[in-house]
């Protein structure tokens, strides 16, 4: 019998795991842009660790391993910066990746009151722009990533979910 994966929030004990993700899924990032600078790649375990402390962080597990993790903190503007969303390679396509989102928007909006939710994807990602698509986000505009890629940026308003994802 197969196990389910689960979603809750993360702990200090994550740190290392989601760490370690994280590296993995943005490999494929990096190839895509031809760029192994780009943020989530050099991220430090300290700065992970306070964000694990400060924002809002929650994990997909398959029994003790994280399968997937998502951050995100409300701005000063009253939305949420949703980021580093991934999800193990082997895993993706399962709707995994909506589960941790809808997780997120749910902590930010009910528990630190966010009106509205924003993340940026590559503007190549296409699989990435398609998940944000589906689940009700809309294009506003595009920015440079610190890291020199060109982003997209996507925004909703907070109570509003998709009925499939």
């Amino acid at each position: 019998m197969g196990m389910s994966v689960t979603i809750s929030v993360a702990t200090e004990q994550d740190a290392e795991q989601i760490f370690k993700l994280q590296y993995l899924c943005f490999q494929s990032e990096a190839a895509l842009y031809g760029n192994y600078r780009i943020d989530p790649l050099v991220q430090s375990l300290d700065s992970l660790r306070e964000e694990l402390a400060a924002d809002c962080v929650y994990v997909a597990r398959l029994g003790d391993e994280v399968v997937g993790s998502v951050r995100g903190r409300v701005t000063e503007d009253g939305a949420a910066a949703i980021g580093k969303l991934c999800v193990h390679p082997r895993l993706q396509g399962h709707g995994i990746g909506a589960r941790l989102l809808r997780a997120a928007e749910a902590a930010l909006e009910g528990e630190r009151g966010a009106t509205r939710f924003r993340l940026h994807a590559g503007h190549r990602s296409e699989g990435n722009l398609r998940l944000y698509r589906r689940v009700g986000y809309e294009t506003v505009g595009t920015a440079q990533g610190t890291d020199g890629v060109p982003m997209i940026v996507l925004e909703k308003q907070a109570g509003t979910y998709a009925v499939t994802a």
